[in-house]
Formats: C-alpha cells, sequence, structure tokens
C-alpha cells in the first residue's frame, strides 16, 4: 500500500511564499503519476500541478507563472513551491498519487490535506 502525508501549509499574506511537500510511503516504486490538486467548501476539487513518473509537469493557468512543481525520487517526495500568493489560492491542499496494482490496473490515493490560507 502507498501512503501519503503533507506538509507546509499555513496563515500568509497575499504576495508570500509557501512550500508543500508530500512524502510517499510504503510500495512507491509503482506509483506512476503524483499530483497537488486543492479544494474549496463551495467548489470541485481542482488540480494545481502534476507529474508523471518519467514525465514533465503540467500546471493549471492560473498557478502557471508562480507555482513549481518538482519531485525527488530519491526521498519520495513532492514538493510544489508556491509564490507570489493570491487570495483565491486558499483551499484545502491535497497530494494525490497514482499507482499500478495487478494485471496493470490502476489505483489512486490521496493524503489529509493541509489547509492555505492567503489573506489580503
Amino acid at each position: 500500500q502507498v501512503r501519503l502525508v503533507e506538509s507546509g501549509g499555513g496563515l500568509v499574506q497575499a504576495g508570500d511564499s509557501l512550500r508543500l511537500s508530500c512524502r510517499a510511503s510504503g510500495e512507491t516504486s509503482r506509483i506512476s503519476y503524483m499530483g497537488w490538486y486543492r479544494q474549496t467548501p463551495e467548489e470541485e476539487r481542482e488540480l494545481v500541478a502534476g507529474v508523471p513518473t518519467g514525465g514533465s509537469a503540467v500546471y493549471a493557468d492560473s498557478v502557471k507563472d508562480r507555482f513549481t512543481l518538482s519531485r525527488d525520487a530519491s526521498k519520495n517526495t513532492l514538493t510544489l513551491q508556491m509564490d507570489n500568493l493570491r487570495t483565491e489560492d486558499s483551499a484545502v491542499y491535497y497530494c494525490y498519487a497514482d499507482f499500478f496494482g495487478p494485471y496493470g490496473l490502476h489505483y489512486e490515493i490521496w493524503g489529509q490535506g493541509t489547509q492555505v490560507t492567503v489573506s489580503s
């Protein structure tokens, strides 16, 4: 099994930066994709940034010039550097992983989430 633990959320002011980290444990060699998603109480969960194993990162248009995604395979961590934060970035941020199971089937797992609040 795979387990994801997020950290790095907090309360900041507009223009500040935060660095979110997601540490994966368990059968991490089976992971084919990892990403960060965010959700507010009123809206559906949405992609912030994600990266397939061996591929390039993709970003939501609203964060493309401000956030940077990186993956450290040796430490089994996924990091989201968030710069120039805006109030509309406020949300619960969730780490996500997609991994292989028997017969090549895919399974997914989510972290518990970490709160990011940006004040004006």
